[in-house]
C-alpha cells in the first residue's frame, strides 16, 4: 500500500498520490494519461507522478484502475 508520507512531491494536491515505491513501469501513465506522468530529473530517479486529480466518476475509475495496474503498490488514495 501507498505511503501518504512517502508521496513525491511533484503530485499535485488532492486525494490520488505516488509514493517513492514507484519504479517508473509507466502502467498508470498508459491506463490513466490524463492524471499521471513521468518525471525525469537529475535529483531522483525516474517516476510517475499525479498531474490532475480526478473530477468526475469516470476519471476516479480510471484513476483506481491505474491503483489497482501498479506492481508495487505504489499509487494511493487519500480520499
Amino acid at each position: 500500500m501507498a505511503d501518504k508520507n512517502m508521496k513525491v512531491f511533484e503530485n499535485v494536491p488532492g486525494p490520488y498520490f505516488v509514493d517513492t515505491e514507484c519504479i517508473a513501469c509507466e502502467l498508470c501513465v498508459d491506463g490513466a494519461p490524463n492524471h499521471f506522468k513521468m518525471v525525469d530529473n537529475k535529483d531522483n530517479m525516474p517516476h510517475a507522478c499525479v498531474f490532475k486529480q480526478p473530477e468526475n466518476d469516470e476519471e476516479k475509475e480510471n484513476c483506481e484502475d491505474a491503483m489497482g495496474a501498479c506492481p508495487v503498490d505504489a499509487i494511493g488514495d487519500n480520499g
